[in-house]
């Protein structure tokens, strides 16, 4: 079975009578024989496209996100494929092969297994399409059975519905994965090509100043991979004159977000600093001589006048840089005949294997430094982002109560404390989290308690507070714990 991807290119010449109405970067399943229907109905594989060409409205409307799905639906038909059960036929012989499938998964060849999460994931994404096929009357039933399950949450006990073919994992902040400060020091001087002395360690690297640069800058905002590999330089904020601890505003457009939600996330000072000093400087040298030709394959040109910070003309036509999509970003043309993407190769086109770069970046550390150095990817250091800014926000948030107490009493403070931005909450809009309970999830990870008696009885000793007292309320609650 094949999976491609839907481009629109050159539509005209299909003999159409219009652009066919399925969104660019769609994903397509087709059978070996390139045939769509047997009998006069529709074949799996076909009647999957109908189910992937509805996500976009379907509340999945990232091209990551249906191409996971196509490839969790490639994997389950071809095995059926090879095992002759029809995936939309009987329930009792699509559960055995479902068996068959788990067994084939966990332990059959080793360049087909999946870990645990790899299966959970795309079990799940074959579970949503069964549940659409059975409403739209593709299939009678669905082959997964479900368990009432009972959690404890904030507001109460709730019940939910788990797939018993799913695999029981640890809890999530368990597994949350980030860089404790010397690991970061570490990982950041490594791309600039130091040692953890910051001394030159005689590595080569042709790109020490990009990759420092965006590192830093995704330490600095948490940005997704997606999105900080697709920022242009004119979306990059104007440095500040004067260097300030206050961070700088670094809004993020739609069109490059996971789920294509606008937000506003930040970078400090230094880093954004370390960025123009690149564009200014390596980039500018990279490009000395050379003109962009962006890659055939991605579609024309799209050249660039008069461009500012909020938009340009793009083959004379204003347009605002928060509606380009991933694709039309990547074939920008500056007036300088430049990629207007930030990161440039060796050859002057686009860098997007940022994931590489971080891997072997972290190979590297292991070989020479730090045997138990992790695994660095673009989503190690989003969440080694949000730990450290979590921290600076919690420590804020109490220096600010602990020093109200001096002066105004524990109601204000308390009043204080509700009625402030939680830190939570600003973590999770930054992070660009739907709900604040998966930035929870970074909570469970900080020493709180330890936070809070650290800061305030530094502001106690500022505010002549009985901080005596206070040590003594926490070493009381550890005992008691103990």
């Amino acid at each position: 079975m094949h999976l491609i991807f839907f481009k629109p290119n050159e539509w005209e010449s299909w003999d159409l009578g219009r652009r066919p109405l399925i969104p660019e970067g769609m994903p397509v399943l087709v059978d070996d024989d390139l045939e769509f229907e047997a009998a006069g109905a529709l074949r799996p594989a076909a009647v999957a496209n109908v189910w992937l060409r509805e996500l976009p409205v379907s509340g999945a409307p990232a091209q990551k996100t249906w191409k996971s799905y196509a490839q969790a639906l490639r994997s389950w038909l071809e095995f059926l494929a090879t095992a002759d059960v029809d995936p939309l036929g009987d329930r009792d012989e699509v559960r055995k092969a479902l068996s068959a499938f788990s067994e084939f998964r966990f332990s059959g060849p080793l360049e087909a297994r999946w870990d645990f999460g790899t299966w959970n994931t795309n079990i799940n994404a074959v579970a949503r399409f069964y549940r659409w096929a059975v409403d739209q009357g593709y299939c009678a039933s669905v082959p997964f059975t479900y368990a009432t399950v009972r959690r404890e949450t904030d507001a109460g006990v709730r019940t939910t519905k788990r797939n018993t073919a799913t695999v029981r994992q640890a809890k999530p902040h368990v597994t949350v994965k980030y860089l404790e400060d010397d690991y970061w020091q570490l990982f950041i001087r490594a791309l600039a090509g130091l040692g953890p002395d910051g001394e030159p360690d005689g590595f080569r690297g042709r790109h020490l100043g990009r990759n420092s640069a965006m590192g830093a800058l995704v330490k600095s905002g948490g940005q997704r991979a997606q999105e900080f590999t697709h920022l242009l330089t004119y979306e990059l904020p104007t440095l500040p004159a004067r260097r300030s601890d206050v961070p700088v505003r670094f809004p993020l457009a739609a069109q490059i977000t996971k789920g294509k939600k606008p937000r506003e996330t930040w970078a400090s000072w230094d880093s954004l600093a370390d960025m123009w000093q690149y564009i200014e400087l390596d980039r500018a040298a990279i490009m000395d001589g050379r003109e962009y030709r962006p890659d055939p394959r991605l579609g024309k040109p799209l050249h660039v006048t008069a461009p500012d910070w909020e938009g340009g003309k793009v083959n004379g036509r204003r347009v605002s840089w928060r509606k380009l999509t991933l694709n039309e970003r990547l074939r920008l043309v500056t007036p300088e005949r430049t990629p207007a993407i930030i990161a440039l190769q060796s050859d002057g086109t686009p860098y997007t294997d940022w994931a590489t770069t971080f891997r072997r970046t972290s190979e590297r550390i292991r070989r020479d430094y730090q045997p138990r150095f992790p695994t660095v990817g673009p989503h190690v250091i989003r969440h080694t982002m949000a730990m450290a800014t979590l921290e600076l926000l919690v420590k804020g948030y109490y220096q600010q109560a602990a020093a109200l107490v001096a002066k105004t009493g524990e109601d204000a403070a308390l009043a204080l404390y509700l009625t402030k931005s939680d830190p939570l909450l600003v973590l999770r809009d930054l992070l660009g989290h739907s709900s604040v309970t998966t930035t929870e999830i970074y909570i469970q990870r900080l020493d709180v308690q330890r936070i809070y008696q650290d800061l305030y009885t530094a502001a106690g000793r500022d505010n002549d507070l009985a901080v005596a007292e206070a040590a003594a309320e926490f070493d009381s609650e550890e005992d008691e714990l103990w």
